[in-house]
């Protein structure tokens, strides 16, 4: 049986984690670093949050039927939010990138 003073400290150790993960720059992005192309690297990325968003509907279904507790569901929810966060940074700085080339002069 979970009590009040646990269920506190594995809230407080999740969003530590979550953190402590968003603090750290993502090196994924880079091509030299995976070897990738920038639409491979993106796709893997847009495969990622839709993983993520997978896990969590899954997540919500086990809290539904009993089998999981509420911290596990909303650090779920709450991963899959940075993860859906990042994927619209990264689209704004994508159109912002576009938009100044096109103003470059020729």
């Amino acid at each position: 049986m979970s009590t009040p003073f646990n269920a506190a400290t594995n809230a407080y150790n999740s969003a530590s984690r979550l953190m402590n993960q968003a603090a750290k720059p993502n090196t994924d992005l880079t091509a030299k670093a995976s070897g990738g192309n920038f639409a491979d690297i993106l796709a893997q990325n847009v495969q990622g949050v839709v993983d993520q968003g997978k896990a969590s509907d899954a997540m919500a279904m086990d809290m539904v039927s009993g089998k999981a507790n509420v911290v596990d569901m909303v650090t779920a929810l709450t991963e899959t939010e940075m993860a859906i966060e990042s994927m619209v940074t990264l689209r704004d700085r994508v159109i912002t990138a576009y938009e100044e080339i096109m103003r470059m002069p020729i």
